[in-house]
């Protein structure tokens, strides 16, 4: 049986005051298992009202003739454990010194309570005055209770804030849905971020509380069953509304109580213990996918009642001219951008549903559903007994739909927006609200999914070429994009079911073309592009793609050169939907270089790697000296430098490269100029490219790893090579920890100054770690080494698998130094919390590893990475 809740001390001080407050949050903690949410948060303000009502005589305000009002969430009656105090001290007089004394002792003695207070001294004028400045002071002047104090003056200043509110219903409804805009942008137009705000993201707390301060303005009502009243809502509506008000307001309070702070982000450290207190079963997987898949079912819902309801209000309170419809067909018309049903039965028919969608598709002005019919829409929903590709007719609908040049722009948004795709595929049923529990996706799997959709769509819209302009010449002379729309669908489709997704989704692929009567050579394309849909970015970033063997056995695995087109513009659209920042120059330049060297070899008759590569080398050289010549260089001196160069150099290089390392080598004198450091962007990849030049110098990889890090820079692609006459060419492709490149001249200055210094033996290289990042805290990655195959039988490869953080690559290198060991390449691939990192490495003699070394290799970098 829960106890009874401890009571605030008379007089209250900071001791007891504290005391209390710790045994209060102990007993909401308890009283949460079993109370309505209602209950608690009115509970938890009333406690705080009481506290201010005991400190307003205590500090001896009782005298005065001041109101103390609460204000925004606090004065609508309902306060979360970590939520702000919001007070307005009202005063009509001016206050006397001590008056100002007393509440400056109030609000410091609440702020000593640790209480997150915000506070506000005006008159009623002064309310108004900054009301019609500021729509948010005007809003929490609509929730607003008196707690002690002054009560004539209290009544008086709500009746001239019924009166005199300064935003006229007009205003103010304009004000709200731009407020709402701007802060759905912040979080990219989406629910469905795996780390959500409770409170703000669409479809949060914050999108029901707009709803209904709109409706307080408009009506000047405090009570939402006026909407029902009035016609905006039905009875139905508003229990569904209030139902996802309480399912959010739950988590909410749990995030709090789990966070011991003001915290709103539902970030995967808390998940767990915020699933556990809400009755999930014990901290996991599964007791968090079941709480996630419950809040996006929530938001969905909120999302979809408040863009219902806004768009009443619109047509209620703007009072905009009337908009003669179009009509479409027998059952649709069109009002300017919405889409509305001619009559109340109109998705009786379920094939209707998808037709609403083409019809979407066919008039590219329609963008939102109208209210009405989003109304509509939502109770067929709920009828629906079988999946809609169950029927032939939606069959041939939906097919028509990704046939159609706009059929995965606005119509594909509404149909995942509305859930039509998870009623039409029940593979998409599962993914909806699916986590991903890692930090290389952004977004849940069926948001993942649909913004893949969304980039291959914008190949072929002319606002968005430029972005991409291969992949838009490659869609645009595409004999059939639908089935590259359908390899995005069904790519990621099997997530969530256990064993590989990509072999699962090539089932589901295959029965959904037989299903659809799709062409089997179409099918064999769309289940292929599911099977290997990962293989080109894995290639690209962990392989060493200047090797011809490297591209010989890539271009093998996919066949030909349509297939190719395919996996390309599948692989650019699926990186760019991970996550914001996942996506750069650098990436993009990866994936087309190889897509290149692979559509040359896939087009030659005999393809040879050796004669590819021989090739490669001459077309580098011959550019290069065209470009030094027209420096200025002579052709002898510059044939001389590279008589010094080896194959691998003039292979991993591009020309501008070339040239822009042989001109400053030209210009050296002697040695006692060394280290020559360049750094620069001479390939246009937007990385930031690191050149040194130097004697043979042992370590010197782990050296200048070591002061990349002290500079946060992470290394993205290492290339260690050396002259035939004892000379050192390392370049290594590096980015900010933000994944910008390096663009700050004191920042550069600085970075060559310090390695200067390190390599001419001025000063050590740094050795302090940097802090492991709070998000990578929550997350195990056991550390691995795995030695795989190498074309050269004098060197050893292996693959580092371990949990990303600042300085990874600066300790492996550190190891290498201890073994006495030369690193010749290294390819960072960094995988949300994951490093999947390739390295090339022999032993000072230039040989191979032995099976011993390999295994003392694999014990030392363990025990570095995980102690």
């Amino acid at each position: 049986m829960l106890s009874a809740p401890p009571r605030w001390p008379n007089p209250v001080t900071l001791s007891t005051g504290r005391e209390c407050l710790e045994a209060y949050h102990t007993w909401l903690a308890d009283a949460f298992v079993t109370a309505d949410i209602d209950f608690l948060l009115a509970h938890r303000s009333e406690f705080i009202d009481t506290l201010l009502q005991q400190l307003w005589q205590q500090f001896h305000l009782d005298q005065s003739h001041l109101s103390l009002i609460a204000v925004g969430g606090y004065g609508r009656g309902a306060l979360h454990p970590q939520s702000d105090i919001d007070l307005l001290f009202l005063h009509a007089e001016p206050l006397s010194s001590a008056e100002q004394e007393n509440i400056q002792h109030i609000i410091q003695f609440l702020w000593d309570l640790r209480l997150d207070v915000g506070h506000s001294v005006r008159t009623p004028a002064q309310c108004i005055e900054q009301a019609a400045d500021d729509v948010t002071v005007a809003t929490s002047l609509l929730e607003q209770r008196l707690l002690c104090g002054n009560k004539p003056l209290a009544e008086q200043f709500l009746w001239q804030v019924q009166r005199e509110f300064p935003w006229s219903s007009r205003a103010y409804y304009q004000a709200k849905y731009a407020e709402q805009q701007e802060r759905h942008q912040r979080y990219h137009g989406t629910a469905y971020n795996l780390e959500p705000n409770v409170k703000s993201t669409p479809g949060g707390l914050r999108d029901i509380q707009t709803i209904s301060w709109i409706a307080k303005r408009h009506f000047h009502t405090q009570n939402d069953e006026t909407l029902v009243q009035h016609g905006y809502i039905t009875a139905e509506e508003l229990l569904e509304l209030r139902e996802y008000q309480q399912l959010l307001g739950r988590i909410r309070f749990a995030l709090h109580l789990e966070a011991e702070k003001k915290e709103d982000r539902l970030l995967f450290d808390y998940q767990p213990g915020v699933a556990a207190r809400l009755g999930y079963g014990q901290p996991g997987k599964h007791a968090v996918e079941a709480l996630m898949k419950d809040y996006f079912n929530a938001v969905v819902g909120v999302t979809e009642l408040n863009d219902m309801l806004l768009q009443f209000f619109e047509q209620s309170i703007l009072t905009s001219k009337h908009v003669e419809p179009v009509q479409l067909d027998d059952n649709f018309d069109a009002y300017g951008p919405l889409i509305a049903a001619r009559h109340e039965n109109v998705f009786a028919e379920p094939r209707n549903l998808l037709q609403c969608m083409l019809l979407v598709a066919k008039h590219p002005q329609i963008k939102q559903l109208q209210a009405q019919t989003l109304r509509l829409l939502r109770n067929a929903r709920r009828q629906l007994r079988q999946p809609l590709n169950s029927d032939a007719e939606c069959r041939q609908l939906f097919m028509q739909l990704l046939r159609h040049p706009n059929g995965c722009g606005d119509a594909f948004r509404l149909m995942h927006k509305h859930q039509l795709m998870a009623n039409y595929l029940p593979q998409w049923q599962q993914i909806v609200g699916q986590m991903q529990f890692d930090l290389f996706h952004a977004y849940t799997v069926d948001e993942h999914t649909f913004r893949l959709v969304r980039n291959l769509y914008r190949y072929s819209d002319s606002e968005y070429a430029e972005e991409f302009p291969l992949c838009a010449e490659i869609v645009k002379n595409m004999d059939k994009p639908e089935l590259l729309y359908l390899a995005g669908i069904f790519h990621d489709i099997a997530k969530g079911r256990g064993g590989d997704h990509s072999e699962l989704g090539e089932i589901d692929a295959l029965n959904f073309a037989r299903l659809h009567e799709l062409k089997p050579d179409d099918g064999k394309l769309i289940a292929w592009l599911v099977r290997h849909h990962l293989v080109m970015s894995v290639t690209a970033q962990k392989r060493d793609i200047h090797d011809p063997e490297v591209v010989r056995q890539f271009a093998e695995q996919v066949g030909n050169r349509r297939y190719l087109d395919y996996l390309y513009c599948l692989t650019v659209a699926d990186i760019r939907a991970t996550n914001s920042s996942l996506w750069n120059n650098w990436k993009a330049t990866l994936l087309e270089n190889l897509y290149q060297s692979t559509a040359q070899f896939l087009a030659q008759s005999k393809p040879s790697p050796a004669g590819e590569m021989r090739q490669r080398i001459h077309q580098h050289q011959a550019h290069a000296m065209g470009l030094l010549l027209s420096l200025g260089f002579a052709a002898k001196a510059v044939n001389e430098l590279w008589s010094r160069f080896t194959a691998d150099y003039f292979l991993r290089h591009q020309p501008e490269q070339i040239a822009w390392h042989s001109q400053y080598i030209l210009q050296l004198e002697s040695d006692e100029q060394l280290p020559l450091i360049l750094v620069g962007d001479e390939n246009n990849q937007g990385t930031t490219e690191l050149f040194v030049y130097h004697l043979e110098h042992e370590n010197l990889f782990a050296a200048v790893a070591a002061v990349l890090d002290s500079q946060a820079l992470s290394i993205h692609d290492a290339q260690i090579l050396a002259t035939r006459d004892g000379y050192v060419m390392d370049t290594f492709v590096v980015l900010q920890d933000d994944g910008e490149p390096l663009t700050d001249i004191r920042r550069i200055e600085s970075l060559k100054q310090q390695l200067h210094d390190v390599l001419r033996q001025r000063q050590s290289a740094p050795s302090a770690q940097r802090r492991l990042p709070r998000r990578l805290r929550s997350f195990n990655v056991a550390t691995k080494v795995e030695f795989v195959s190498e074309r050269n039988p004098r060197r050893t490869a292996f693959e580092l698998t371990a949990l990303d953080r600042p300085g990874l690559v600066a300790r492996v290198a550190k190891v290498l130094q201890a073994l006495d060991l030369n690193i010749l390449t290294a390819k960072i691939t960094t995988v949300g919390e994951q490093a999947e990192d390739l390295f090339i490495v022999t032993t000072r003699r230039n040989e191979a590893l032995s099976n011993e070394q390999k295994q003392l290799l694999r014990e030392q970098i363990i025990a570095a990475l995980d102690h």
